[in-house]
């Protein structure tokens, strides 16, 4: 059984705590939402803030909803080079110890002093998809992309289990244009 999964692009983006949100954008602010993400809850919103490093910045970065129990950056490593920021390759929600940035808002700035990664290219299961490919939680696997041109295989993709995903691969822009990879792209795990 070949074991396919979609492969989609995770752009540069921002998740906040609700405290940074009020702070960016004022007192009891929420998020308004743009377009709802293929993770379940998880959406684009309209708001955008500039992401600020030592060398320059991105000033209007999406704002990724719900808000979060910490702020994080989430950016492609040719992304941080341009704007002086260390980015460490972490998974999601691993910020402790990682790089600083400052973000601005319409109302306000945040100083984080730590909170921006590129994140560990990776595969959202649900135990279902994991048990049906054999796969499990925090396993790590590789994924073949068939372009034209640029097939290849990425290596030390990590699995995330959980009922709240839908299966698919996030891959930054760095690895996107690399694999040449298109919207719908599917990819073939290799465990």
């Amino acid at each position: 059984m070949k074991k396919e999964v979609l492969v989609e692009t995770s752009a540069r983006h921002v998740h906040v705590t609700q405290e940074a949100l009020e702070i960016l954008f004022g007192e009891g602010y929420e998020l308004t939402k743009k377009k709802d993400l293929s993770q379940p809850g998880q959406f684009a919103s309209n708001e955008r803030v500039a992401v600020i490093g030592s060398k320059g910045q991105f000033p209007a970065v999406s704002i990724l909803g719900p808000v979060r129990p910490d702020c994080q950056v989430e950016l492609s490593l040719t992304d941080a080079r341009s704007i002086g920021v260390d980015a460490p390759i972490r998974e999601s929600g691993d910020v402790a110890g990682s790089g600083a940035c400052k973000l601005v808002g319409p109302n306000g700035e945040v100083e984080l002093s730590q909170g921006v990664i590129t994140a560990q290219r990776h595969i959202h299961a649900t135990p279902e998809d994991a048990e049906k490919y054999g796969l499990e939680d925090k396993q790590i696997v590789s994924v073949k992309i068939d372009s034209d041109g640029r097939s290849l295989i990425f290596d030390d993709v990590i699995v995330r289990v959980s009922p709240k995903y839908a299966l698919a691969m996030h891959i930054d822009t760095d690895e996107s244009n690399a694999a040449c990879a298109k919207p719908g792209m599917m990819g073939e795990i290799l465990a």
